[in-house]
């Protein structure tokens, strides 16, 4: 059976010990009726020291190993989070892509990256709780597998995605009624997905130095800050004096 770049992994009954197939980069393969302690086993086998990463839900597994233009941008987008939260005066820890198991719900991940930044001091420390999910998580979809992560990152409680798919980056919070796209970054207020675009855009011709350099710039010369104030303008306009002396 040849292994190739399945968009949408179809199940599979395999011979071969899961832990000893190889998988092509930009490859995955879903396997379902996986128990949580074979899961649990299986992360055993396979070790920290790999590439692949393994998503578990309900039974089904799923185990995918990116391919360059994925890592690329991953790392990109990782550097873009350390930079702002080091010029804004944030608090920062990145998780990489721990694995984020939660027996209770029967459901584990692996985020492409994932890190504390409201929760920095509380997930501080070489072993971070697993009780406690990560502020934000980033998703670069090339292969259009994150409608099935969703539900996960929601039963878990991670408050913010950034989901990058087809060359767009899109922020989704967490509300009331699962994730909604959003305007801005909530761990970093007032940075808009249209600006995190733009800075991930420059990695097409430059470095990922040429865009931490573009970060710090925009921020340094008060870009964040009149981004900010124009997007409060559009959330929260001031009423103005005609509406005002209605009021008595």
């Amino acid at each position: 059976m040849e292994l190739g770049k399945v968009p949408n992994p179809m199940a599979l009954t395999l011979a071969t010990p899961v832990s000893e197939i190889e998988l092509v980069p930009g490859s995955a393969i879903r396997l379902k009726e996986v128990s949580w302690p074979r899961y649990l086993a299986l992360l055993q086998e396979l070790g920290e020291d790999r590439g692949t990463r393994l998503m578990y839900s309900y039974g089904t597994l799923e185990i995918r190993t990116p391919g360059q233009l994925h890592e690329v941008i991953n790392r990109v987008l990782a550097a873009i989070i350390l930079t702002l939260a080091d010029s804004l005066g944030l608090e920062l820890n990145n998780l990489g892509s721990a694995t984020l198991n939660r027996p209770d719900l029967a459901r584990g991940i692996e985020p492409d990256s994932c890190f504390y930044i409201q929760n920095a001091i509380a997930g501080q420390g070489v072993a971070a709780p697993t009780s406690l999910p990560p502020d934000l998580a980033v998703e670069v979809d090339i292969a259009n597998s994150f409608d099935s992560k969703l539900p996960i990152y929601e039963a878990m409680g991670v408050a913010e995605v950034w989901l990058y798919r087809e060359e767009t980056l899109t922020i989704k919070a967490l509300q009331a009624e699962g994730y909604a796209d959003v305007a801005s970054s909530v761990a970093f207020k007032g940075v808009s997905a249209a600006q995190l675009n733009e800075w991930i855009g420059l990695r097409r011709s430059g470095t990922d130095l040429t865009v931490v350099k573009a970060v710090r710039a925009a921020l340094e010369s008060g870009a964040y800050v009149r981004s900010h104030i124009s997007l409060l303008a559009v959330l929260c306009p001031i009423p103005t004096k005609r509406f005002m002396t209605t009021a008595r």
